[in-house]
C-alpha cells in the first residue's frame, strides 16, 4: 500500500507527469511531440522520461517513446481518479440535498452532466434550465414531489397546441398545493382534458424531482427546507436507464387523475 501511494504521490505532484503519462499511453511519441504538446522543457521531459523508464511505465523505441502495458494501466486508472474527483468538486456544495437513497447509478455516471446552481443575478438558473429542456423537447415524463407553476404552465399549453406528449407521476401533496391555487388547478384541469396527456398521483411520496424531457434526464435539487440548490442534467445512458425504469416503477403505483380528483373552484 506504502509504495502504491508513493506512486499516486509521485504522479499527483507533476501536472506534467501526468499530462505526458496520458500522452504516451495515447500513442508513441518523439521528445519534440511531448513538449509541443505539453509545454515542458526538454529538461523537465529528460527527467519525466527517465524516471517514468526506471518504473518501467515507459520504452523508448525507433526514437520515440511509449507507453507499456503497465504505464497505460497507470494513466488509465490516473485518469479515471482525477475524473471521479472531478466529479466530486462539482457535486460537493449540494451531495448533502441529493436524494441519493433514491437514485439508484454511480455518481460517477455524472461526470459529464450540466450542474446549473443558483446566482446572485439568476436565483432561478436550475428552473430555468429544466424549463429550457422542456420547450424543446417533444415527450415528457416526469415523477416528483412538486409540480411548479412554470412547469405546469409550459406543460398545459404546449401539450393543448399539440406539440408535447406528456405523462407525471406525482406525490399527493403536489396535486393538493396546485389545487388551492384557483389559477394553478385550472391549468391542471386544461392538462387533464389534453389527450396528449396523462397525470397520475402517488399516496406514497416521490423522492426525487425527476423529469425524462426525450432522451435527457433532469434532476430538480433542493434542500431539506424546501430551498432550490441545483439541478442536474445528462444524457448518460445509465442515468436515462435508471430514470425509466424509476418512472415506470412510480407510475405503476400510482392512481389516474382525473378532475373529480382536485374539487371545484
Amino acid at each position: 500500500m506504502d509504495a502504491a501511494l508513493d506512486d499516486v504521490e509521485f504522479l499527483a505532484l507533476s501536472a506534467n507527469r501526468v499530462a505526458v503519462l496520458q500522452s504516451l499511453a495515447g500513442a508513441p511519441r518523439s521528445r519534440s511531440d511531448l513538449a509541443a504538446e505539453t509545454g515542458a522543457s526538454q529538461a523537465t521531459l529528460g527527467r519525466i522520461l527517465a524516471d517514468f523508464e526506471e518504473r518501467s511505465w515507459v520504452r523508448r523505441r525507433d526514437g520515440e517513446y511509449e507507453a507499456t502495458a503497465t504505464g497505460k494501466l497507470v494513466a488509465n486508472a490516473f485518469s479515471d481518479l482525477l475524473d471521479v474527483l472531478e466529479t466530486e468538486r462539482d457535486l460537493r456544495d449540494i451531495v448533502d440535498s441529493l436524494p441519493t437513497e433514491a437514485m439508484g447509478f454511480d455518481l460517477a455516471r455524472l461526470a459529464d452532466a450540466t450542474i446549473t446552481v443558483p446566482t446572485e443575478t439568476r436565483p432561478n438558473a436550475p428552473l430555468q434550465r429544466l424549463i429550457g429542456l422542456e420547450r424543446e423537447a417533444a415527450a415528457i415524463r416526469a415523477f416528483s414531489h412538486a409540480f411548479n407553476e412554470q412547469t405546469l404552465s409550459l406543460t398545459a399549453e404546449r401539450v393543448s397546441e399539440g406539440n408535447l406528449t406528456f405523462k407525471g407521476v406525482f406525490s399527493r401533496g403536489a396535486i393538493d398545493a396546485l389545487a388551492r391555487e384557483s389559477t394553478l388547478r385550472r391549468r391542471l384541469e386544461s392538462l387533464l382534458d389534453a389527450p396528449d396527456a396523462a397525470v397520475r398521483v402517488r399516496d406514497s411520496r416521490v423522492p426525487v424531482a425527476g423529469t425524462l424531457a426525450d432522451d435527457r434526464v433532469h434532476l430538480l435539487v433542493r434542500d431539506d427546507n424546501g430551498v432550490l440548490r441545483a439541478s442536474i442534467d445528462t444524457d448518460d445512458p445509465v442515468v436515462v436507464d435508471w430514470a425509466e425504469a424509476a418512472f415506470e416503477e412510480y407510475w405503476e403505483s400510482a392512481t389516474p387523475l382525473d378532475r373529480s380528483d382536485i374539487g371545484d373552484e
